[in-house]
């Protein structure tokens, strides 16, 4: 059976896994005062070009947005997203739960723009019931977006402007981001991003590692006692090495990069041999995530042989698919995925 369902359907590249067992027993501090995480750390922040940022390391995406959010914005704000955000949809009301309103906003092809942005905020100011209503607090962004899109470097840039004239923080959600530094249609690098946002997460998950993300405060913007409360949350993982480790691993000799390349190649792999068969795109992704729209029938058969993600419906017999080549993907598997399709 092969599976283009996502892209953490597989373990962990074989260095981390190699280095975890060369280190296991040996006796380090927990809860991330380990010298692995120090490491780490310090590789992220030489990476992202930004000497003074702060990292913390959490174990899944979902907890990093519900934390990063919760801990940033005051009882009376909510984080203002893209209706297609991860944070809008597919993350079961966790900042929600916390007690913060996602406030969402039109998508363009997973985007949010920055003149809607703008039209948001002059809007609510201009509001004199304003202060009876849900204040905006901070902006999210995921890059890549659901629908596997990048920012520019000039979109980020707007957006970035917007914030900063508002007073609201910036933040990126970065589950995929190795995917978006290694496509072959972008402009934004790691300390371009370290620029713009006031605080974002490397994708560990997703990107090579068995779990994990890095977060990166990058304007001295750490809220007070973060550790503190992740810990509240339940967050703070005590053997917090497991993490360091293959953050340190990933961002040695550029190894975070060059496996998430390996997802591009396969992923333009696929994408050509999807137009060579006559297949539907549902729009232009530059990353690892491919969207078809597939006739029922046709998913049916093709769903003997490939396990695939339900992504939307197009109208009453057409639906869209997502297929995630990944830093595991094989050539092998791409052809074959082909040869069946």
């Amino acid at each position: 059976m092969l599976s283009f369902e996502s892209d953490y359907i597989e373990g962990a590249h074989e260095k981390i896994l190699q280095r975890l067992i060369e280190s296991n027993m040996e006796q380090v501090t927990g809860y991330g005062a380990d010298p692995y995480c120090e490491s780490a750390k310090a590789k992220i922040k030489e990476a992202c070009g930004n000497p003074d940022a702060e990292v913390h390391f959490l174990v899944g995406g979902t907890q990093t947005n519900m934390i990063v959010i919760h801990t940033m914005l005051r009882p009376y704000e909510g984080v203002v997203a893209a209706r297609t955000g991860h944070v809008s949809l597919h993350e079961a009301g966790a900042i929600e739960a916390h007690g913060h309103k996602v406030l969402p906003l039109p998508q363009h092809q997973g985007k949010l723009r920055a003149d809607d942005l703008q039209e948001y905020l002059e809007g609510f100011w201009q509001d004199e019931n304003h202060e009876h209503m849900v204040f905006p607090g901070m902006v999210y962004i995921s890059h890549p977006t659901e629908y596997g899109t990048l920012y520019s470097k000039k979109e980020l840039e707007e957006l970035a402007a917007l914030c900063r004239e508002y007073k609201l923080p910036l933040y990126m959600d970065g589950a995929r981001l190795g995917y978006a530094l290694a496509s072959n249609n972008t402009d934004v690098t790691l300390p371009v991003i370290a620029d713009l946002c006031d605080v974002f997460y490397i994708g560990g998950t997703k990107v090579g590692a068995l779990c994990g993300e890095a977060v990166v405060f990058t304007r001295h913007n750490t809220p007070r006692h973060f550790m503190t409360m992740v810990k509240q949350q339940g967050a703070l993982l005590a053997k917090g090495r497991l993490l360091g480790i293959q953050f340190d691993t990933l961002f040695t000799d550029n190894l975070y990069y060059k496996i998430s390349r390996h997802a591009i190649e396969m992923a333009e792999l696929l994408k050509k041999g999807f137009r060579h068969k006559g297949c539907r795109f549902y729009l232009e992704s530059p990353t690892n995530q491919q969207f078809l729209i597939i006739e029922d029938a046709e998913a049916e058969r093709l769903k003997a042989n490939v396990v695939l993600s339900f992504w939307e419906r197009t109208d009453e017999t057409h639906a869209v698919y997502r297929f995630a080549t990944s830093w595991a993907t094989k050539r092998e598997d791409v052809e074959a995925l082909l040869t069946i399709m």
